[in-house]
């Protein structure tokens, strides 16, 4: 049976692009009216798994089937059952009878249907508290550590999220691309079927016509994780300096202490060298 419980008005949780709290807002109760009708999102979960199939399976009847044009043995005479060719069904490697031949799965559900079955599923979600409202999704580049550090700080690393933004984000689906539990798509494409799949949904505020001013949290967090990359940098000459001339003096001290052992050493090697050598003058 359908449930069309209404309720007064839901309101969602909402939270910057970084996870930082804010305060809760209501969902527009033209789409969040409460209505959730299980027959209707039955049908388009339905139609939607059938329409991805692709239907390629095929067999071969028996005028497909190559060979057995000739009798396999004489009309009578033999003693054997009389047989017409090797390619009949009830021969091995014989055609198939009655198999399965490329066919299109394609179901259609009315427009109405699917905006039915679509804001049902969005209603099961919001009874749940499993929606969340974000107030605006602005990736300059694709990253994967963002993205997935909001979905952790929101506690939801264990469970599947679905990220619906307003309008294509490229920079956004790319970040969640890696992510085997988390999936982003244009609000406008979502289906009743991956709503259903989720645990949560984080909308982008703009998508449901409530648009939020971003917190100015992105710029100083940006400057607290460059500054101390840049001292680190700025230190690091001077630490090697440092290092350099601490382990210098050592070593100039064991160099002046092997410096007239050294001296000692070639004056003998030298001396050694000058002294004529004699020979021995053998008698007569």
């Amino acid at each position: 049976m359908a449930d069309t419980t209404t309720e007064t008005e839901f309101r969602a949780n909402a939270y910057s692009a970084r996870g930082t709290a804010r305060d809760s807002i209501a969902l527009p109760g033209e789409l969040f009216d409460g209505t959730v009708n299980m027959p209707v999102m039955h049908q388009a979960v339905k139609a939607y798994l059938a329409n991805q199939r692709q239907g390629n399976a095929s067999t071969k009847i028996r005028k497909f089937v190559a060979g057995g044009n000739q009798k396999p043995w004489k009309q009578k005479g033999t003693g054997r059952a009389r047989q017409g060719s090797t390619r009949a069904p009830h021969w091995v490697g014989g055609g198939t009878v009655f198999g399965p031949i490329p066919r299109s799965y394609a179901q259609f559900v009315p427009r109405q249907v699917r905006a039915l079955a679509r804001k049902s599923a969005l209603n099961a979600r919001a009874r749940e508290n499993a929606i969340f409202v974000i107030d605006r999704f602005e990736y300059d580049s694709p990253k994967t550590s963002r993205l997935k550090a909001l979905v952790d700080k929101l506690g939801l690393g264990e469970q599947k999220v679905l990220v619906l933004t307003n309008g294509s984000k490229p920079n956004v689906f790319l970040s969640g691309r890696n992510l085997p539990t988390v999936h982003v798509m244009p609000y406008g494409d979502v289906s009743t079927y991956h709503v259903l799949w989720s645990d949560a949904v984080l909308i982008e505020s703009d998508a449901i016509g409530y648009p939020m001013t971003p917190l100015a949290e992105r710029e100083d967090a940006d400057a607290k994780h460059s500054a101390p990359s840049r001292a680190t940098k700025a230190k690091s000459p001077a630490k090697k300096a440092v290092k350099a001339g601490g382990a210098a003096a050592p070593k100039a001290k064991a160099a002046a202490k092997k410096a007239p052992a050294r001296a000692k050493a070639k004056k003998s090697a030298s001396g050694a060298r000058t002294k004529p050598r004699t020979s021995k003058k053998k008698g007569k």
